[in-house]
């Protein structure tokens, strides 16, 4: 993810669709998260953050992100979209996630991959089902979403179980 990339990235958290089942936050102008994306913290063990690029094209259509690694538990955060709708429902989603985590087991040595997901959101469930998580625990009604409240699932996939093929 490169600082030039900030138009980009203002763009899809500025999107209602793509930010659907996201927490965005508060609106951020384009300046703030230029200033943002100049700022963060280089890669590092415990927060590793990579787009997502198109290889028929080289287009960054998403971002995927190991966080709050930690050596001494072997345990890491996903978190992951894409930003790009005509990139939806084509295998970019679980082709991503497949690879962070194979990079997270393999290059970080992790153990466990955690993310968290809302109830409703059945596309990304699928995504990370089709990998490998499977469902370990809910937050009840603790995601607001056009009125009505919504469980966040918690999801795992330990080391061995990554599913490298559908």
């Amino acid at each position: 993810m490169e600082p030039h990339e900030a138009e980009t990235l203002w763009r899809w958290n500025s999107d209602p669709e793509v930010m659907r089942w996201l927490d965005e936050g508060y609106p951020e102008t384009l300046a703030q998260t230029v200033a943002r994306c100049e700022a963060r913290d280089r890669n590092s063990y415990d927060n590793v953050l990579l787009g997502v690029e198109s290889l028929e094209d080289g287009r960054l259509i998403g971002l995927v992100r190991l966080g709050g690694a930690e050596p001494e538990t072997g345990d890491a955060e996903l978190d992951v979209y894409l930003g790009e709708k005509d990139c939806w429902g084509r295998g970019f989603g679980t082709e991503a996630v497949r690879l962070i985590c194979r990079y997270g087991f393999d290059r970080m040595r992790l153990h466990r991959i955690t993310l968290w997901v809302a109830d409703a959101n059945t596309g990304a469930r699928r995504v990370y089902e089709k990998v490998g998580f499977v469902e370990e625990g809910r937050a009840r009604e603790s995601f607001r979403r056009d009125g009505k409240w919504h469980d966040m699932v918690m999801m795992g996939l330990l080391e061995g179980e990554l599913r490298d093929t559908p």
